[in-house]
């Protein structure tokens, strides 16, 4: 059977929240460093030092499934960058080159954004340029002057 490597669209993801210490995370995470990215390395790091185990209020820390393979991840923090925990923040959005222009990583911002709506004021992510259009297409607004955050998602009181 011929085709693309990537998945097909109809193809169907289980998110769930899960834990970085299984080898299904470890090829993730070595995919990602072999494309020059390090978000999943210091997410591995920041668990295994329990910096960030994603148990404050709010926080999650999400898997998406495509039968036994960890296809992507994503997290939700309390903002660091930001006095008092009223803000939210993305954390290691990583999509499998495999699964990448399938609406995955669009399905985990947004559950990521579902539950950030239930704990915070607003939501904040610091995004490579190439991610700029992605994140203001789910309705983050671009941020221009502050070191830690590109763009902002606020969500309306009592939302």
């Amino acid at each position: 059977m011929g085709g693309s490597p990537g998945v097909s669209p109809e193809v169907s993801y289980v998110l769930k929240r899960f834990r970085p210490t299984m080898p299904a995370f470890d090829t993730l995470k070595e995919e990602s460093r072999l494309e020059g990215y390090w978000m999943l390395v210091r997410l591995a790091d920041g668990w295994a030092s329990d910096r960030n185990k994603f148990l404050k209020r709010g926080e999650a820390l999400y898997g998406a499934w495509h039968g036994r393979e960890l296809a992507g991840v994503c997290g939700l923090n309390i903002d660091p960058y930001f006095e008092g925990r009223d803000h939210g923040r993305v954390r290691h959005l990583f999509v499998s080159v495999r699964h990448r222009r399938t609406g995955l990583g669009r399905m985990l911002v947004e559950t990521v954004i579902d539950r950030a709506r239930h704990h915070f004021a607003a939501l904040n992510t610091r995004a490579p340029q190439e991610a700029f259009g992605f994140y203001e297409r789910l309705g983050f607004l671009r941020v221009q002057s502050e070191e830690f955050v590109t763009h902002r998602m606020v969500f309306a009181k009592g939302g």
